[in-house]
């Protein structure tokens, strides 16, 4: 017998961990940007709690990194193109 039991969360814990939208942290998921949920049952979803701890102090790690998160260059879009500074 596996006497090795993770810990694991679901939806509800999840969210007051990580306050993103489901369909983002779902988005992410899908492009393994995020730890994966696992079935325990036909309608019972959880991740690995520790999984999403690495995943908060990854993230923190890389923002102390960095000297700034840069966002997308709004200049390079090509829809709503933005006015040039005077």
């Amino acid at each position: 017998m596996n006497t090795n039991l993770k810990r694991t969360i679901r939806r509800d814990e999840l969210r007051k961990m990580v306050p993103l939208a489901d369909s983002t942290i779902y988005e992410m998921e899908r492009r393994g940007e995020f730890p994966k949920r696992f079935p325990l049952t036909a309608r019972c979803v959880v991740w690995d709690y520790d999984e999403v701890a690495d995943w908060i102090q990854a993230r923190k790690e890389a923002v102390n990194d960095a000297e700034k998160v840069l966002g997308p260059d709004v200049h390079q879009r090509k829809t709503r193109p933005t006015k040039k500074a005077a």
